[in-house]
This record gives structure tokens, C-alpha cells and sequence, in this order.
């Protein structure tokens, strides 16, 4: 019986965060610096043409999309790091992602000025090369959880130091730059939504698969070479897979943070420990979180325009430090 209403607790709980995904979809295409009636919105879509079409199509439907996948991409990665690093306090910067994408990103409109079209592939190629690469210096050490940690903050530091160099050699990229470090989905169009989500989609489902693994992984590492697992090869694919998803997202949304971080924990709180309800749940609930801020932006200071990146850090700061000292209280009385 208590499996039963766990289940069943679990399986409402999905339930209510995909009609509020679905609500606030409504509500995302419907306001904006002109806003829309819903009548109007289902009128235009079933007529598929006029100025509202237009609006709805090739502006709102794509930055609703970007917001989807950027927030479940981040949250999701998050997740899998948070599993493999044993760390509550990791999140996909702690692997290189957000360096990593940031200076390819710069470098690519510093050396192709004129070639948007490359940002996004530079992007998700940076966050990638940038965890292997994170991934071989630890590994010739031994890739523990810590090594990797340290290796990763001393990789994301020298990046961070040459993207500034970068800014300061090539000042015509500052405002793109300044867009690109606070995150924002304005502008976003299919072109790189559909190679993102070619990416994040399936990498949800794999770590979903892979959600056993990171159980065994989270009891440690010798009780998990002693059930037979292969820590090092399994740590590798994880680490990968979360590179891939933060990378996708970063590649066209920016570098939104807090997302990763602190998302895992409340998918946690509702879901449970469990790595395959807690990488759904934070896909989910992540989705929800930048589609939220992404909708706010758009109409708290109208016909201004606040980036969800902006707003995301003014909500996930607090929290972390809430989660810093939750955490330091925890320990204390331990």
C-alpha cells in the first residue's frame, strides 16, 4: 500500500506540472508587448495567416520552445551532476559547461563576426570539448569526485580570464557578449531550436534510463564496484550526457544560470531521491521555472524587456544561500 500512494502521489504530481506547463503556454503566447486575446490566439492559428499568425508563429511559439527546453535541459543537468557528484551544491558550471560555452561562444563572434549561424554549434562544442578535456586532466590524476570538482574550477577560471581577454581585445562583441552571460531567449528562432532539442530531448530520455546507475553511484564508489558497476565508465557517460544538455540549452538561451542548481532540489523535495523521478521531475519543474521568468520578463517592466536570465539569478540566489545554510545548520547539529 505505501508504494501504491507513493505512486500515485508521484504520478498527480506530474500530472499538476504538466497542466500548469500547459496554462502557463497559453498565458506565455498571449501577452507580450501586443497583447492577445486566447480567442484571437486560436483564431489565428486556425486561419494561419495576418499579423497576429505572425506574431504567434515566428515569435512567441519559438521563444515558448526555447524556454521549455533551455529550463528542462539545464534543470535535467544539474540533476545528473548533482547524482554523480554526490554534491548538492554542484550544477553544470562545476563541470566547465558555462565556461566552456562562453568563451567558444566569444571567440566565434570575434572571429566570425558575421556568421550567426555558427554561435550555437561554438557553444555546444565548447561545453563539451571543455568537460572532456575536464574529464582526462582528472582522469590521468584518478577521476575521483573531487579531483574532477577542482580540475573543473581551475579549467572554468583560466576560460573566464581568456572570454575577458577576448572583450577587451575585440570591444564591437561587448553587447553581444553582455546578452549572451545573462542568458535571454529573445530573438531565438527554429533554426536553433530544432539541432537543441535533437539533443536535449534524447539525453533526457537516456538519463532517465541510466537513473539506476546513478542510484548505485550515490551509495559510493566501492559499494558500487562491489555490486559490479563500472564507476569510471559510468561517471564518464553521465558527465557527458549532462555536458550535452546544459550545452544544447547554453548554445541558444544563454548563460542562464541557477537553473541547474537549485532546480534538482525541488524536484527532489516532491519527488523523492530517486534518480529517475528526481532528472523527470527537474526536467519538468525547470521547463516550468524559465517559461515563467521568460513570461514575467516580458511584462513586468513592458515595453521594457527584463532577460529570464536576470530574473532567474534574483530568485535562485536567495535560494542557494537558503540552501548554504540549511545545509551549514544541518552539519552543525550532526
Amino acid at each position: 500500500m505505501p508504494n501504491n500512494r507513493g505512486n500515485k502521489h508521484t504520478g498527480c504530481m506530474y500530472m499538476l506540472l504538466i497542466l500548469a506547463l500547459m496554462a502557463m503556454c497559453i498565458v506565455s503566447l498571449s501577452v507580450g508587448a501586443a497583447a492577445m486575446p486566447i480567442k484571437s490566439i486560436f483564431e489565428a492559428v486556425s486561419r494561419r495567416e495576418g499579423t497576429n499568425w505572425s506574431i504567434i508563429a515566428y515569435i512567441r511559439v519559438p521563444r515558448m520552445i526555447g524556454s521549455l527546453l533551455a529550463g528542462a535541459g539545464l534543470a535535467a543537468s544539474g540533476c545528473i551532476i548533482q547524482s554523480v557528484m554526490n554534491n548538492p551544491m554542484a550544477g553544470p558550471g562545476i563541470i566547465g559547461v558555462n565556461a566552456g560555452a562562453g568563451f567558444a561562444t566569444l571567440a566565434c563572434m570575434a572571429l566570425f563576426p558575421h556568421v550567426s549561424a555558427l554561435l550555437p554549434s561554438a557553444a555546444f562544442m565548447g561545453a563539451v570539448c571543455c568537460t572532456l578535456f575536464i574529464y582526462a586532466v582528472a582522469g590521468i590524476m584518478g577521476a575521483s569526485k573531487m579531483k574532477l570538482i577542482l580540475v573543473g574550477v581551475a579549467v572554468s577560471s583560466m576560460l573566464s580570464a581568456a572570454s575577458s581577454l577576448i572583450k577587451e581585445l575585440f570591444p564591437d562583441i561587448i553587447t553581444a557578449a553582455n546578452t549572451f552571460s545573462v542568458g535571454s531567449l529573445s530573438g531565438v528562432n527554429y533554426d536553433v531550436l530544432i539541432p537543441a532539442a535533437l539533443y536535449i530531448l534524447p539525453c533526457i530520455a537516456l538519463s532517465v534510463l541510466l537513473g539506476r546507475n546513478m542510484d548505485v553511484l550515490s551509495l559510493g564508489e566501492e559499494t558500487a564496484n562491489s555490486i559490479g558497476l563500472n564507476v569510471q565508465a559510468t561517471r564518464f557517460a553521465l558527465l557527458v550526457t549532462a555536458a550535452m544538455l546544459a550545452g544544447a540549452a547554453v548554445s541558444f538561451a544563454g548563460l542562464i544560470g541557477f537553473v541547474g542548481l537549485i532546480v534538482p532540489h525541488m524536484a527532489k523535495a516532491v519527488f523523492g531521491s530517486g534518480a529517475r523521478r528526481a532528472v523527470l521531475g527537474s526536467a519538468l519543474i525547470g521547463a516550468l521555472l524559465v517559461l515563467v521568468c521568460d513570461t514575467l520578463g516580458r511584462v513586468l517592466f513592458s515595453p521594457y524587456e527584463l532577460s529570464a536570465g536576470i530574473l532567474i539569478s534574483l530568485i535562485g540566489g536567495p535560494y542557494f544561500l537558503y540552501m548554504l545554510m540549511k545545509n551549514s545548520r544541518g552539519k552543525a547539529n550532526a
